[in-house]
């Protein structure tokens, strides 16, 4: 049941460059979004990375992104996380598809990292705007923070 004081809507920032942040960030999304609230993820700067495609017979971008929390490779730690029953990467951005969030990439973000001529993802619904745009998305009674 929700409190009167819940957020009717979750915009979550996702400006973090490692893997395991930008995980955590779409399981944030991914529970809003399963319990009925809508959500928008607005990646910028190094987490951009995360909604890059993925060139023919290549692993994902996401996968060489780096961990904060020590050595390794987000593809190696997604495995990890799939061994011991953690939903991985792909199960993840999937689920905020089909569950319907929002997801936005910050052209001065893809801009100021060199990946504005990078193709994203096609598999996803993805807007290319910037700030006003996603601050014009929040709701003013939602909640809004950075990962």
């Amino acid at each position: 049941m929700t409190s009167p004081e819940a957020p009717d809507k979750l915009s979550i920032v996702v400006y973090d460059h490692h893997f395991d942040k930008v995980h955590y960030a779409l399981v944030m999304a991914a529970a809003a979004a399963a319990i009925g609230k809508p959500v928008t993820l607005f990646f910028t700067m190094g987490a951009c990375r995360a909604l890059l495609a993925n060139p023919p017979a290549e692993a994902p971008a996401w996968s060489q992104m780096p961990l904060s929390d020590g050595p390794g490779t987000g593809g190696e730690r997604d495995q990890l996380y799939r061994d011991k029953g953690v939903a991985g990467f792909e199960e993840l951005i999937s689920a905020c598809a089909a569950l319907e969030a929002v997801f936005m990439v910050c052209e001065m973000g893809l801009q100021a990292t060199g990946m504005k001529d990078l193709k994203l993802r096609d598999d996803l619904n993805i807007e290319i705007s910037g700030v006003v745009t996603f601050l014009n998305d929040a709701s003013k009674d939602g909640a809004v923070f950075t990962i």
